[in-house]
């Protein structure tokens, strides 16, 4: 790995940000009003910002948390559309990128490859992929918020008999929207979010379409429209409502989450009595929409408008729970032997989970295993000095938690620099047990553990879902907390954080 003595100043920053991202752009702005002096870059992989918002282009792409939580806390959603569509998201982003003129700190298709803790001179070393060929970076601090997404592919199980399939076969990560869908029967393979939006908009130029799922997702009605924020922004400035109407909404999804996990069997059954109600007589909800586990084991879909549930009741959609025993040239064939004839199948069968966008991430030259590590406060890593990275919430919004480690990475920068510190690091606590970093029985976490760190028994270490929990930890809560430790550096005459030039 090349040193920080044969870098160029243009290339040196206080932060570095990779992502730009709804977290990126978020940390984007936290650092120029909380941390005005610091420079900073933003390091994005892709061609243009918003993430997964300018990635995924399939049809019908859409939020699946409410915008007032979702959106900017700094710059609130600006419309009572409670679930928008994934290029109003990506419109939002942008805007308000320009708007703070983020967007003039985003160097585009630089994707870090590996970062390498130096301690003799207190920084991070990057190996970035350019246009112009690799390069290197260094920072201070790095702040990963490239999300956990592999973006380069997604994850299809490995299907029997998939290569006989003569017909189209379809990732959505991977959307052609050139691919046409009219007049074709389409089997949409999988029962999450994605899935569950994708059905009721591909029935509006399919012949037919069927969601085959091998176990069933709890679905609950959300409307697209906020009664309430329709209301409030009648009677006061609409910045004004989009605050009020964040905060509703907070205290709402946080109510519920924790009544489900109280009371599972009473949410379990509202959920069901509301599906049915909405599917009508012919579909049945305890069949179709009825995991074998309790509410928000994993993440409860969203059908905005209860759009899948009309088009199941008027048969303009059919829905299959079953086993595929194999593909065959015209469709899949289940193990109840049911031949699904499809001239399209959509695999909405999930993610591929990496941290830090996949770079080799090294302290000294020894590769780090974040897998063994333990996460402080769900966004830094014991034993890696000066590194955050933003992780959000998997029971509400991504961006709540992701504003809130921004505002305390601010904190600590501040810190760092008013008593003239070089380093920031978690030290380790052998007496606290290890657990899975999310309590989330999903498939996509289960596969990932081999790359995620770990959350542990005790606070600081734990994981919450909870933002108010998490607000008060970042927020009020003093750093100098015996687990965060602060030291001078290699060279303690030397000012921490003392910015190059940047170009």
């Amino acid at each position: 790995m090349q040193s920080t003595a044969q870098t160029t100043q243009g290339n040196h920053f206080d932060v570095i940000l990779v992502g730009a991202g709804l977290s990126g752009i978020d940390a984007g702005y936290r650092l120029q009003t909380e941390c005005p002096d610091r420079s900073y870059t933003i390091l994005e992989g892709r061609e243009a910002m918003g993430g997964t918002w300018d990635l995924f282009r399939y049809p019908g792409i859409r939020s699946d948390s409410d915008m007032s939580t979702l959106g900017f806390p700094f710059e609130p959603w600006d419309s009572d559309v409670t679930i928008a569509d994934g290029g109003d998201i990506l419109d939002y982003i942008v805007r308000t990128a320009k708007k703070y003129g983020i967007d003039k700190n985003i160097r585009y298709r630089h994707r870090m490859l590996s970062a390498n803790w130096e301690s003799a001179n207190s920084r991070w070393v990057l190996t970035v992929s350019t246009p112009e060929g690799e390069q290197t970076f260094t920072c201070n601090f790095l702040y990963s918020c490239s999300g956990y997404y592999n973006y380069a592919q997604g994850y299809t199980p490995d299907f029997p008999g998939i290569e006989t399939f003569k017909g189209e076969l379809v990732h959505p990560q991977f959307w052609d929207q050139q691919s046409g869908v009219a007049g074709k029967k389409i089997t949409v393979i999988g029962s999450g979010a994605t899935a569950i939006t994708l059905v009721p908009n591909l029935v509006k130029e399919a012949a037919h379409v069927t969601m085959l799922q091998r176990t069933p997702t709890y679905v609950i009605n959300m409307p697209k429209r906020d009664k309430i924020a329709t209301a409030l922004r009648k009677i006061m400035p609409n910045r004004m409502a989009g605050f009020m109407t964040r905060w509703k909404n907070l205290f709402v999804t946080t109510w519920f989450y924790n009544f489900a996990r109280r009371r599972p069997d009473a949410t379990r059954n509202t959920i069901l009595h509301l599906a049915q109600k909405q599917l009508g007589p012919d579909v049945d909800a305890r069949k179709h929409f009825q995991p074998g586990y309790n509410p928000w084991d994993q993440r409860l879909c969203v059908a905005t408008g209860g759009d899948l549930f009309k088009v199941l009741r008027e048969k303009k959609a059919s829905i299959v729970t079953d086993r595929i025993a194999r593909f065959v040239e015209n469709g899949i064939e289940t193990e109840s032997g049911q031949l699904i004839e499809s001239d399209m199948v959509i695999t909405a069968t999930g993610l591929e989970v990496q941290m830090f966008g996949g770079a080799q991430i090294s302290n000294d030259g020894q590769p780090v295993n974040v897998a063994e590590r333990m996460i402080y406060k769900g966004m830094m890593i014991d034993g890696l000095p000066n590194f955050a990275f933003a992780f959000g919430y998997t029971n509400a919004s991504w961006t709540l938690k992701c504003d809130l480690t921004a505002n305390y990475i601010c904190r600590i920068l501040n810190r760092m620099k008013k008593q003239n510190y070089a380093v920031c690091k978690v030290q380790s606590d052998t007496s606290v047990e290890p657990e899975k970093m999310l309590d989330l029985d999903s498939g996509y976490i289960n596969r990932a553990q081999h790359v995620m760190p770990k959350q542990g028994s005790k606070k600081p270490w734990r994981v919450h879902q909870n933002y108010f929990k998490d607000m008060f930890a970042t927020r009020f809560a003093r750093i100098n907390d015996g687990v965060l430790s602060f030291e001078k550096g290699s060279d303690s005459s030397a000012p921490a954080f003392k910015a190059a030039t940047a170009e």
